[in-house]
């Protein structure tokens, strides 16, 4: 069932307290659109986000198999409406940190060329804001499809190009200063604890630590490996992908947490992209496509979905999406819609950055409240 989205007042807004970690600055949409990112102080110094691969909500949260993020869930907070932007991957990578798709409904990274949309990185920029992108097993060529690389030259699918949604821009593609900025995960904790840790941080696991799966031969120095696709929800090799991404969450929040760059007015959001892979021919093989807050419309019998598909909202499913942060009431769940345009949103008004896409967007009653709005918890 589709939801049917919700314009909501600037007072409700400054109201509503159920993922609440930022402060009043950033309830308003008003306020992301200070002239100045230095003008007002931003309510969380520190925001990283961790995307994670192809599970629904019922498939992660209180399941054996991912302990550590269901504790976090219930420890923290928890947005128990929260839903891909569409189908498949990539095109839920791009519309995180550029509030659109642009019609892109495929996982082939080949097709995107001369992407040249306003995103993330470039207001960050604007704002002098500093931000790193920590891939796990980032090939030497950072435009690489594929990554390592075995000794014959081949390559093995451990890192996968269409989650890295920043090299996909030509603004930051094109930038040796902005490619300096993408980085091998292992990275990640001297970046943290040096004098000039990032204010934004992304973090994408390999496929076999991010529950997608797919590699099939054990890789030296990757006790990870191999990861197989599951086949049916908790079957042995989709158990197997799960624990894997528990155990990984667990290590990057432990490095987070005990990093100098970790702060009381610190948050991480943990979410995946989308919904299962199920076989469900009708929605082009997901598990549902659910959606809300702008997700695309598409046509009837599309050949990109399939012939069976109705036509319709072609959202990405509902997802699990986690907030830790030291200022939350523990426990919170917050039963609004939202996406992974809301996640951006609250990005963008934590420092004044303005929106661009379908972020901040309340035309047609489009749900307009930033994941992490609202006021602090006392």
């Amino acid at each position: 069932m589709h939801l049917r989205h919700r314009a909501l007042t600037v007072a409700a807004l400054t109201t509503v307290a159920a993922l609440a970690v930022t402060g009043s600055a950033a309830a308003s949409p008003e306020h992301g659109r200070h002239q100045d990112g230095h003008g007002a102080h931003p309510a969380l110094d520190h925001i990283y986000v961790l995307m994670l691969e192809n599970h629904s909500k019922s498939s992660v949260i209180d399941d054996a198999n991912a302990p550590y993020i269901t504790g976090l869930a219930h420890r923290y907070a928890m947005a128990d409406h929260y839903y891909g932007v569409t189908h498949p991957s990539m095109p839920n990578y791009i519309a995180t940190i550029a509030g659109d798709n642009f019609g892109i409904q495929d996982d082939n990274d080949k097709n995107v060329v001369n992407l040249d949309r306003p995103n993330l990185v470039d207001q960050l920029e604007a704002r002098h804001i500093s931000w790193g992108a920590y891939m796990e097993d980032l090939p030497a060529d950072k435009l690489a499809s594929n990554g390592p690389a075995r000794p014959d030259g081949t390559l093995i699918s451990l890192y996968a190009k269409k989650h890295n949604p920043f090299v996909l821009f030509d603004s930051v593609k094109s930038s040796p200063s902005r490619m300096a900025k993408v980085k091998d995960y292992s990275a990640l904790a001297n970046d943290l604890n040096s004098r000039h840790a990032p204010k934004f941080v992304w973090i994408t696991p390999n496929q076999c630590n991010d529950m997608h799966g797919g590699v099939y031969e054990a890789v030296a120095g990757h006790p990870e490996t191999p990861c197989p696709y599951g086949s049916t929800k908790d079957d042995a090799n989709d158990a197997a992908l799960k624990q894997k991404a528990d155990a990984f969450v667990k290590g990057a929040v432990t490095t987070i947490m005990h990093s100098k760059a970790w702060t009381k007015h610190s948050a991480i959001v943990i979410v995946t992209d989308e919904n299962d892979y199920t076989g469900n021919e009708t929605n082009g093989g997901w598990e549902s496509a659910d959606g809300c807050c702008d997700s695309p419309y598409v046509g009837k019998a599309d050949p990109r979905v399939s012939p069976d598909w109705p036509g319709g909202t072609y959202g990405g499913g509902l997802i699990p999406a986690i907030v830790v942060s030291p200022e939350l009431k523990p426990g919170t769940v917050d039963h609004t819609p939202y996406n992974h345009y809301s996640l951006l949103t609250s990005i963008e008004d934590n420092w004044h950055l303005g929106h661009i896409g379908h972020a901040g967007d309340r035309a047609g009653g489009v749900l307009p409240l930033a994941l992490l709005s609202g006021k602090r918890h006392r």
